[in-house]
């Protein structure tokens, strides 16, 4: 059975990092840097948005003996699922504001 339950915000992060630059490849540490995720909260979520289709994936070979390398990038369902979940909160009034329209 599918849950419907709203991503949460460490998740919209990881896909806002990754809708900045769409067409681009993005390695997990890089993504873990810029959103401040540690690994083992990160590399799961990836996994879990990759197997829904939001993510696409592919290796990197590395050269030398290095082990490859995993990158990710946003695919256009993605791109749609992070639309509808962050167009509800763009068109929010912060309640700091309501409170001074109210007085």
């Amino acid at each position: 059975m599918q849950r419907n339950r709203p991503p949460s915000t460490q998740t919209i992060n990881v896909l806002l990092a990754l809708a900045a630059d769409p067409g681009r490849w993005r390695y997990g540490y890089d993504l873990a840097t810029e959103v401040r995720l540690k690994s083992g909260s990160l590399y799961p979520m990836l996994v879990r948005l990759a197997d829904r289709g939001l993510l696409e994936t592919s290796w990197e070979p590395s050269p030398g003996s290095r082990p490859p390398r995993h990158l990710y990038r946003l695919t256009p369902t993605g791109r749609e699922y992070l639309t509808a979940w962050t167009a509800p909160i763009d068109k929010a009034v912060p309640r700091s504001q309501t409170r001074l329209r109210e007085a």
